[in-house]
């Protein structure tokens, strides 16, 4: 009975889950779209814009915006621009570091 694993009544963590079921990469690259919407989100409530006035300037149906912000879709990088350049906003390129955290 010493070598039976205890099975928490709340099962594993998110952490735990992850990295059991997913590769580093699959893990980077969603922290990394979650950073991106996340900084689409600040932005745009740091310039006090609503989703629709985001629509009005950029064409990019209120919906859209509204399912990307709630992590529902992912956006096309076509997108992300659009709502990036209306705010002022671009991306850069840099090296990714892979870890483990």
């Amino acid at each position: 009975m010493d070598n039976v694993k205890k099975i928490s009544p709340v099962g594993e963590s998110w952490s735990e889950y992850r990295k059991k079921h997913y590769t580093a990469e699959e893990i980077a690259e969603n922290d990394l779209m979650v950073k991106l919407v996340g900084e689409i989100i600040k932005t745009r409530k740091e310039k006090h814009i609503s989703q629709r006035e985001l629509e009005d300037m950029t064409g990019v149906k209120q919906s859209v915006i509204a399912r990307m912000e709630s992590g529902k879709t992912d956006p096309q990088l076509s997108t992300i621009l659009k709502l990036l350049v209306s705010m002022g906003k671009t991306l850069t390129i840099v090296p990714l570091e892979l870890s483990e955290k």
